[in-house]
């Protein structure tokens, strides 16, 4: 194996190849945060596509992939089920919970999860989860508290890193890559 992130110490890596489910949240980590509206109440984000790209390569070998955000959105939800999320919740304030819920139906351990997120509303998820993760641009306070600081800035390719490092993690980037370039 090559080794795209050689900079993660071994203990990480063992714990990133733990994960079966990539939890993530929305503003801030697959958005840069912002949110724009039109005249007519129209609400818009920019995702980035290679965010996207990664999920089927983490399904098709047994990562599930969800998401949780406390804000309802329309065209979020439009993009999750264009990616094919295996669930995703809108509105929730109480993520641990939630979580929680979803964990106990999957029969999945907070150790085999890893969830990403940028702010105070992920704190209690970002502390019981196996693989914690915080975009670049996330506040000191919330930085302390996570096991990897993404070199991406949020809606600029964190999910994409984490799903990498996850697949790196599991022996299987390489087969993936080796999949793509030799179609």
């Amino acid at each position: 194996m090559e080794g795209y992130f050689n900079e993660v110490s071994p203990e990480l890596k063992e714990k990133a190849g733990k994960i079966k489910l990539l939890v993530t949240d929305v503003d801030g980590v697959l958005t840069d945060g912002g949110i724009i509206y039109d005249n007519s109440g129209m609400e818009y984000k920019r995702f980035n596509a290679k965010d996207g790209f990664i999920v089927h390569p983490l399904k098709k070998n047994g990562v599930l992939v969800g998401a949780i955000s406390g804000r309802k959105s329309k065209v979020v939800e439009d993009r999750f089920e264009e990616l094919k999320f295996d669930f995703h919740y809108h509105g929730i304030w109480d993520k641990d919970k939630k979580l929680r819920e979803i964990l106990e139906v999957l029969e999945i351990a907070y150790e085999e999860v890893a969830y990403i997120g940028d702010d105070l509303i992920d704190l209690p998820l970002l502390k019981k989860v196996g693989f914690s993760v915080c975009p670049f641009d996330t506040l000191p306070y919330i930085k302390k508290e996570v096991d990897f600081i993404s070199s991406f800035a949020g809606g600029h390719g964190v999910f994409r890193e984490v799903g990498d490092l996850i697949l790196e993690s599991k022996g299987l980037l390489d087969f993936v890559i080796e999949k793509y370039a030799n179609k």
